[in-house]
């Protein structure tokens, strides 16, 4: 039987991790998934994003994060290969009791929605759509503009 472990997430995984989102599809990847700007994510919160490796390889990964008060899961991905072993639920877990040890009882998962395999997933582990909500974003040069003319 195959070993598969999980671990903290560190640069040394970008490239691996980076191919594994590129590849599984349904993600919307961007500038903000750079190397440098996930170095920096991982070092602002350190100990929170997980990997699964089997056989040396990472084969699935998930960004985990907080404000302080809310955490947030992004980019759950598994490598279809190895779907339905419980890996997702396993990242997401960990993640979970990670938020707990600081304190952060609330999180929130960013899912396309379109993403319907996705969709299920998280429903599957009783995540619900908020649909009271919108979701907005500003990209920071802009917002850099509007305090200078402020």
């Amino acid at each position: 039987m195959m070993s598969i472990y999980y671990r903290d997430m560190t640069i040394d995984d970008y490239n691996e991790v980076s191919y594994l989102w590129k590849s599984v599809g349904g993600l919307a990847l961007s500038a903000a998934d750079s190397r440098e700007e996930i170095d920096r994510f991982l070092a602002h919160n350190p100990g929170l994003s997980q990997v699964a490796v089997a056989e040396g390889a990472v084969v699935g990964a998930v960004l985990c994060g907080h404000d302080g008060r809310r955490g947030s899961v992004y980019h759950l991905a598994v490598a279809p290969a190895f779907r339905g072993l419980g890996l997702g639920r396993g990242l997401v877990e960990r993640c979970l009791a990670r938020l707990g040890e600081l304190g952060i009882a609330k999180c929130h998962a960013f899912v396309l929605h379109d993403n319907a395999a996705g969709l299920q997933f998280w429903r599957r582990l009783g995540w619900n759509a908020r649909h009271d909500l919108v979701h907005l974003q500003q990209s920071t040069p802009q917002l850099t503009m509007l305090s200078l003319t402020a």
